[in-house]
């Protein structure tokens, strides 16, 4: 009842309505890609799990976790009943769908975390030799001088907390932001590959420290090059003065009784900034300034607090960009910057590495010359090109039936025949009826052009009509010997009107 009244009260669902209408509503119709699965029954789980394939890399990425696992199951210092109660809840999140659709891909994070709380119960006897000399003397040979050293050199209220909060705040909450980000704007899938890039980062950051333990700056500052053992204690360093302003002992205990007192390199505060600025430039790509002028922001308080070199900062830094671009190309989705958020999406696609390498697009020289090799074993033939246009003895020959009648008029100007009207109405009739039979036959022949190819050529020379020409040259000669001799008569009646016209003026 109390929790029906929570449920409708204006408190929660004011902020469901706006949540509805700005997100949920990108959601098509059918579509079930972000959907989150609310079911308790293990079965389901267990089933999957009975049913996948398996790849190498699953088998290789699960066991590689299992191990660090059960590593910090054996060297915890507690009751075998309690450690067994811890694993079997672990272990029961990981099997229920409503928890396991989160825990299992977050498994990265679960070990670094397990495994950094327990580090400091490793046995001494297990460890190696603590460097103190290896990173100052590297940060004087690349960049000249201890530059943690000189940003400490000046210190102020306003520094202190302008470099508290990056380091001791921004640093601890920005992973649950990035995260919430990537779950509402991003594909469905690519929580998944957060967790699973953000996880290895801090995981092999955190064996590298272990494995090859080396003095922050403020180690040097207190006790200068001498040789350092795992029964120090931690230092706070820069953060010391923020506990002594606000009067709280936030960092000083902590930083003290720190399990890994002696993880310079690399700096994982570096390491996690960086991988929260590269999911956020792929995320929003427009806003990369404000995004690594945090990291930038980071890396100086940490130089300021005296917590690391800058080569701590760089190793850091390259760490986070190899697991990215790793996660990059096995395992994040492609983003569509048209899309506002996870609901708007109906699929996924993932980045083919083979499709998107440009040596793939190019063939091989091998290839090349075995296929030219293979080509040089085929006889050769002579090959004789038919002749051009210009070389045929037809090209004077007009193509259509409008030219050719452009042509005849022409002729019949050139012998003086200017108008059909002048002619005698016989002749007139006769020629009419000689043209008209042989429309009609140039008409109805059915016998094709060999210039017929050559038609659109010939049409923009003459500026003449689009319709193509079916006279063959048969009818073409026939035509013209036709019109020779209308032209002959018409000639030889002008004649016999002359001569009657001569001998009348002789007679007068």
């Amino acid at each position: 009842m109390v929790s029906s009244t929570i449920l409708r009260s204006r408190l929660v669902q004011k902020p469901y309505q706006l949540f509805h209408y700005y997100f949920l509503l990108e959601k098509q119709y059918g579509s079930t890609l972000s959907d989150l699965s609310f079911e308790t029954d293990i079965k389901i789980s267990i089933n999957k799990f009975k049913n996948r394939n398996w790849s190498v890399l699953e088998i290789i990425h699960y066991s590689f976790l299992s191990s660090i696992i059960f590593f910090v199951f054996l060297i915890f210092p507690a009751p075998f009943l309690i450690k067994f109660f811890i694993l079997s809840v672990f272990i029961s999140c990981f099997l229920i769908p409503l928890t396991s659709q989160f825990f299992v891909h977050a498994l990265p994070i679960f070990t670094w975390l397990a495994l950094f709380f327990s580090a400091g119960k490793i046995p001494n006897t297990w460890k190696p030799a603590i460097s103190v000399k290896f990173l100052p003397a590297m940060e004087t040979i690349l960049y000249g001088d201890n530059l943690s050293n000189v940003l400490a050199e000046t210190n102020t209220s306003f520094l202190d907390i302008l470099a508290w909060l990056p380091y001791g705040i921004i640093h601890f909450s920005s992973p649950f932001f990035v995260a919430a980000f990537i779950f509402i704007f991003s594909p469905p899938t690519a929580l998944r590959s957060f967790g699973f890039a953000f996880g290895y980062m801090n995981l092999t950051g955190l064996l590298t420290q272990i494995l090859f333990p080396a003095a922050p700056p403020w180690y040097k500052n207190l006790h200068g090059l001498e040789p350092a053992d795992y029964s120090m204690s931690g230092s706070p360093g820069g953060l010391g003065r923020i506990d002594a302003l606000l009067g709280v002992d936030m960092y000083t205990t902590a930083f003290s009784n720190s399990p890994v007192v002696f993880g310079a390199f690399p700096s994982l505060h570096s390491g996690c900034a960086v991988m929260d600025v590269l999911f956020l430039c792929w995320l929003f790509p427009k806003y990369k300034f404000v995004w690594w002028s945090y990291a930038t922001w980071l890396w100086w308080s940490t130089m300021y607090l005296t917590h690391h070199y800058f080569i701590d900062l760089i190793g850091g830094a390259v760490l986070s960009y190899v697991v990215f671009s790793y996660t990059k190309y096995r395992h994040l989705p492609i983003i569509d910057h048209n899309k506002f958020c996870r609901w708007s999406y109906t699929m996924v696609h993932n980045i083919d590495i083979w499709k998107s390498d440009p040596l793939n697009s190019y063939t091989s020289i091998n290839v090349i010359s075995n296929d030219l090799e293979n080509l040089s074993s085929f006889p050769l033939t002579n090959y004789n090109p038919p002749p051009s246009q210009d070389d045929s003895p037809y090209n004077g020959i007009s193509r259509s039936r409008q030219a050719s009648r452009s042509n005849i008029n022409n002729s019949s100007n050139s012998l003086g025949i200017q108008d059909n009207n002048s002619l005698d109405p016989s002749i007139y009739r006769s020629s009419a009826k000689s043209t008209s039979s042989l429309k009609t036959e140039t008409d109805n022949s059915t016998t094709n052009s060999m210039f017929e190819n050559d038609h659109d050529h010939d049409e923009e020379n003459n500026q003449i009509s689009s319709t193509a020409s079916s006279t063959s040259l048969d009818d073409l000669e026939n035509q013209t010997a036709q019109t020779n001799m209308i032209i002959n008569s018409m000639g030889s009646k002008n004649n016999n009107n002359n001569n009657n016209k001569k001998n009348t003026n002789k007679n007068r």
